[in-house]
């Protein structure tokens, strides 16, 4: 199993956003597995063309989401990223609800606006 990263360079998504992306979903979806070692920054970066900044940018996020995690000179591993994601999406949702209630919103209302921002982040 090796990590594969498609970038496209006409789309309008940044390249360290698509990188980002892609390994948060393949680390979801179990084709890389927990523990599994990514690439170093740099070498990285060579692989794919991109600037090691860009690439160290996309890590970051990813450790910001739980979705991986570096452990000091030893390098950076795919974390248990579902539990994590799933906590702060819930914790995201909660933090949500509570403002639209206070905001008056019915509760109708409130899914609509829900359904319709997911709607315009998830475009297939």
């Amino acid at each position: 199993m090796t990590l594969k990263i498609a970038l496209d360079p006409d789309a309008a998504t940044a390249p360290y956003e698509q990188v980002r992306t892609q390994i948060s979903e393949q680390a979801r979806s179990g084709a890389l597995p927990v523990g599994y070692k990514l690439p170093t920054v740099r070498g990285f970066a060579e692989e794919l063309g991109l600037a090691a900044n860009t690439v160290a940018k996309a890590y970051r996020a990813l450790e910001a989401d739980g979705v991986i995690e570096t452990r000091g000179r030893n390098g950076t591993f795919v974390a248990a990223a579902g539990d994590a994601a799933d906590r702060k999406a819930a914790a995201a949702a909660q933090e949500y609800a509570e403002q639209a209630r206070r905001l008056g919103l019915s509760r109708a209302e409130a899914l609509s606006l829900a359904e319709d921002a997911v709607r315009a982040v998830y475009v297939d």
